[in-house]
């Protein structure tokens, strides 16, 4: 028997249901205060749960995740990650969706090379489909920006008093520091709208 059983659940801004897992990880009897979950991008491992959870673990202990890709999306930190643990740490792992990746069985010569090998190959897949989701996300992005989609904030509206002060300024009555906190306005959003107003419409 494991000292500890723990499980580890990762969901990031395109995948936020953790259902799946957390059902997972309690058919595996994985008690709930030992369950250790981040909502965020798995592109490196520099998340707050799981690092708890690293420091955490013990030799002898268990860690339960349902597939490999919930543990990162990084073909290198994947591997990197996985030896800390099996060997520097002696911490056992299941893999849930993949049950040759299970360090409890298959320790002689051949059960490793297999493992690893799987390991290599779903690190591999993983990483590949991050950078698909990045490209789609860039070419949608691009598509709407085709089609006049703005992103960000929408501009703040210049005050109908602006003028005035914009015109004592170019004068030199006052400074853009007073101008702009006279309006109440960044100094930043008065010289922006100052450049704007400035620059000659389009003939």
């Amino acid at each position: 028997m494991p000292e500890q059983i723990y499980g580890y659940i990762r969901v990031s801004s395109t995948d936020q249901n953790e259902d799946r897992q957390m059902i997972a990880l309690h058919s595996r009897q994985v008690p709930e205060r030992n369950i250790y979950m981040d909502k965020q991008s798995g592109k490196d491992f520099d998340r707050p749960q799981y690092k708890k959870l690293v420091e955490r673990l013990k030799p002898g202990d268990l860690l339960y995740i349902l597939s490999i890709d919930r543990l990162g999306r990084n073909y290198e930190e994947i591997q990197r990650q996985w030896r800390v643990l099996t060997k520097e740490s002696g911490v056992d792992i299941c893999v849930i969706d993949m049950p040759l990746l299970d360090t409890r069985s298959g320790k002689d010569l051949m059960g490793t090379f297999i493992a690893d090998l799987v390991l290599q190959i779903l690190s591999f897949v993983a990483q590949h489909e991050r950078e698909n989701i990045r490209q789609r996300q860039a070419q949608g992005i691009a598509a709407a920006k085709a089609r006049g989609v703005r992103f960000g904030r929408p501009p703040k509206p210049r005050p109908s008093n602006y003028h005035s002060a914009y015109l004592r300024w170019r004068s030199g009555a006052i400074t853009g520091t007073a101008a702009a906190k006279e309006r109440g306005i960044p100094l930043s959003t008065f010289r922006y709208w100052a450049e704007r107003y400035e620059r000659p419409c389009p003939t």
